[in-house]
């Protein structure tokens, strides 16, 4: 009787060192998560992305391809607005295309590496290495971290909850949280594949807007109306109020100019967006940044973006980047006056 109970009590604490042996510590995922990256030579992923900025959630469908080690392709696309552009990284440069336009604008930048991307596997692992005081926990099918962020908006967006596949250890889904805890920005991968293959032109700049123009409906290619709907801020900083609005007169037809005082001053401008004759590409100062609905170029006091057939610029000597960022968002939700 007593062996049997011995032999009962050594399976059970074998069972339960196998167990123990089974389940990974965050140091562990993490460890390899960046030797998986590090070993991978590109991906191929599929994702959504939301955005909860307002009453009504606006959603993406995002594309991303990477070949290791600098070139990416990431395309956005709204369905709704008919809002389609490709951020391109390859030899030659940085690239924003925006095919209903034909137009393409080139960056002297390091995106994507000058801050995180919600929607890059890489950089959200970098986060993860980088935050040591990022939470863990492991569920049936993945891991949940939360960490700090590392966006150009951190300010406004200082945690990100990041789940990973435990199967392939593939990013699952990734939201981006306000001081509140309020999911803003929500990305959920339904297919990535590591290692992935690329045509010798996949990251070509022609390549890319010709067939992204081949996808642009006739309406927007021919754009054919004229009219300028102005757009307001959703949001203000405190204080702030729009003093004076003008329309004038230009070649292209009519400029809108909004004029808002107050501690945070700044000026809105917006006109009619023309499809450039010969799809050249124009040189840019400043940074890529993702708005959500949209890719915008963002310099030191300045932002300009385009958006469902609109230019705008926002110019302000006492706006932050976070904060040129927060109100270029807000333009075209529920506005403000």
């Amino acid at each position: 009787m007593k062996k049997k109970l011995v032999a009962m009590l050594v399976a059970f604490m074998l069972v339960f060192s196998l167990a123990a042996c089974g389940k990974k510590s965050k140091s562990d995922v993490v460890g390899s998560l960046s030797n998986q990256m590090e070993k991978m030579s590109g991906y191929k992923a599929d994702a959504t992305l939301t955005i909860n900025n307002g009453n009504d959630p606006q959603q993406y469908e995002v594309v991303i391809w990477h070949k290791k080690p600098s070139y990416y392709r990431v395309q956005l696309k709204n369905a709704k607005s008919d809002q389609n552009q490709i951020i391109l990284r390859n030899k030659e440069g940085v690239f924003v295309l925006t095919p209903a336009l034909n137009k393409s604008y080139r960056f002297q930048s390091d995106w994507p590496s000058n801050s995180s991307q919600p929607y890059l596997p890489e950089s959200l692992v970098k986060d993860l290495v980088q935050d040591k005081d990022a939470s863990f926990k492991s569920t049936k099918k993945g891991y949940i971290f939360e960490t700090k962020t590392n966006y150009t908006n951190r300010q406004l967006l200082p945690t990100q909850e990041i789940t990973f596949n435990k199967k392939g250890l593939t990013p699952q889904s990734v939201k981006l949280l306000d001081s509140d805890k309020n999911v803003v920005l929500d990305v959920k991968f339904e297919k990535v594949k590591y290692n992935a293959q690329f045509d010798k032109d996949a990251f070509d700049v022609k390549k890319n807007m010709t067939s992204a123009r081949l996808s642009v409906p006739t309406s927007t290619n021919n754009n054919d109306s004229d009219l300028l709907v102005t757009l307001y801020p959703n949001y203000l900083m405190k204080g702030v109020t729009l003093e004076d609005q003008q329309e004038v007169k230009t070649e292209n037809g009519v400029q809108v100019i909004l004029s808002y005082k107050g501690n945070k001053s700044f000026t809105l401008i917006e006109e009619k967006s023309r499809i450039s004759e010969t799809g050249t590409t124009m040189e840019i100062t400043g940074e890529p940044v993702d708005l959500g609905h949209t890719v915008g170029a963002l310099a030191d006091k300045m932002i300009t973006w385009s958006f469902g057939g609109t230019d705008f610029t926002i110019v302000s000597k006492n706006l932050t980047q976070s904060e040129l960022i927060q109100v270029a968002q807000s333009v075209g939700q529920t506005g403000t006056k």
